[in-house]
């Protein structure tokens, strides 16, 4: 990572992935744009304040590798990998249009920079587990950042995985939760009695902290921690808004599945472009 992340350059990032969103669920009608929204500043700051990686060698095995396990918001990963200058801009165009490889959950090889298949909630820590018990043993100094959705907290293999990574200690391994207290069908915390969500991840052998989730500096600081010294893996909580940055999407669970018309579109880049 820069030896000082520029935090007007994420900032600036976290904008453009938001607004890239926005058009690609508009023309492509394409869903869950409030969850693209919420994880924006996390992607940013790992993209452009922490990551180990270089775009024009997305192979290197001694790269971080990043994980979107909610993988419902794929516009926003591919609108990183884009931005971040993994392939160009202008195929984002292109995104769940027939025959596109870059489709609404993530597959294999979707695009340069895609490391998992994900969508199927759950999978995406038991992955990252694998690739980080992979680097230790083969003594390499590659990290690995797994980002997943509060509502998917409530999926066993999470924990599962949470155990052993706590049990190996796995201090190669971040988890990012991104808590915007939403998912399909409710309130997160209506659904399944997710808090003391931090207090949970220590349970399991895991270093926990707590940050605003719309704050780059604070999330890039808190994932540049890994490995920390306590040789334990980390567990950041996010605390963000679904729908963040357009005004009338803002923790309205409706955006998990609609998609903006024209007027909702120009409202939405409007009020981007003033951010």
């Amino acid at each position: 990572m820069p030896a000082t992340p520029d935090i007007q350059a994420m900032r600036s990032a976290a904008r453009e992935i938001r607004k890239q969103a926005v058009r690609m669920s508009h023309r492509s009608h394409a869903t869950h744009l409030g969850s693209s929204l919420s994880c924006a500043d996390v992607l940013a700051a790992a993209y452009w304040g922490v990551l180990r990686l270089n775009p024009q060698a997305p192979d290197d095995p001694e790269r971080d590798r990043f994980i979107l396990s909610k993988g419902h918001a794929a516009a926003a990963l591919f609108a990183t990998l884009a931005l971040r200058g993994f392939f160009p801009v202008e195929d984002l165009e292109r995104y769940a249009s027939p025959g596109c490889h870059m489709e609404e959950h993530p597959s294999p090889k979707a695009a340069p920079g895609v490391e998992a298949a994900t969508g199927s909630l759950g999978h995406g820590l038991p992955i990252g587990t694998g690739m980080a018990l992979a680097a230790r043993i083969a003594g390499r100094p590659s990290r690995v950042f797994v980002l997943m959705g509060d509502g998917e907290q409530n999926e066993g293999s999470v924990w599962e995985a949470a155990m052993f990574a706590g049990g190996q200690r796995l201090a190669n391994l971040c988890a990012v939760i991104d808590c915007n207290r939403w998912q399909a069908t409710g309130r997160s915390g209506e659904i399944l009695a997710l808090e003391p969500l931090a207090d949970k991840w220590r349970s399991f052998g895991w270093d926990a902290v707590e940050v605003d989730g719309h704050d780059v500096g604070a999330l890039a600081t808190a994932m540049a921690a890994t490995p920390g010294e306590s040789g334990r893996p980390l567990a950041i909580v996010a605390r963000t808004v679904k729908g963040k940055g357009v005004s009338f999407m803002e923790d309205d669970n409706n955006w998990h599945y609609r998609v903006p018309n024209d007027d909702e579109l120009a409202r939405a880049l409007g009020e981007l472009e003033g951010a």
